[in-house]
């Protein structure tokens, strides 16, 4: 083989290698950001929600909420704790199909006073199914007293029963109850 023929093969070899590269960095732009179970049902070319219940934009890219506090926009994987309550499959989801921006923010404004607290658009359906309590907080949920009760009672029951066991488990916060914080 001659050296015209060695270099060729090279240059396809880089042809080959810089397309792969290339191929691969453009599936994983588009693979980045996952709608969430309670996102509207289909919309695949969109990046945010505005929540009118809440006043927050979800990004689906970053997965983050986006909301005001404390004089500034802040992003977060869940919302803050007054909206703990907060159904996001029951609440409205204002689809922005015409906002391709990195700051969806700069029409709040217009978003507030076009969509108020409880606006309700066309009926929406979910991507999956509510399971759980749907609750915008991924924070641990808090037992109720009367759940906590009942759950110390069957723990200290379950010690009493089970004599010479000392495995030294206590009820309390830490064990069942809550969603894990989303990641």
């Amino acid at each position: 083989m001659n050296v015209m023929s060695y270099i060729k093969l090279i240059i396809i070899g880089i042809g080959i290698f810089v397309s792969s590269v290339l191929t691969a960095q453009v599936s994983v732009q588009v693979n980045v950001g996952s709608p969430p179970m309670w996102g509207p049902a289909g919309y695949t070319e969109v990046r945010y929600y505005y929540l009118p219940d809440v006043e927050a934009y979800y990004d689906i890219e970053s997965s983050m909420f986006i909301y005001y506090s404390g004089g500034a926009w802040i992003h977060k994987a869940y919302l803050p704790s007054r909206y703990s309550n907060y159904d996001l499959y029951g609440g409205y989801k204002v689809v922005m199909v015409d906002y391709h921006g990195n700051a969806p923010h700069t029409h709040f404004k217009e978003y507030k006073v076009k969509y108020k607290k409880g606006y309700r658009g066309p009926y929406q359906k979910t991507i999956g199914a509510k399971s759980g309590n749907g609750h915008s907080s991924y924070k641990k949920q808090s037992t109720s007293p009367q759940k906590q009760q009942s759950k110390e009672s069957h723990i200290k029951s379950s010690q009493n029963s089970s004599k010479g066991n000392s495995s030294g488990h206590k009820g309390g916060k830490g064990n069942g109850g809550g969603k894990g914080k989303k990641k």
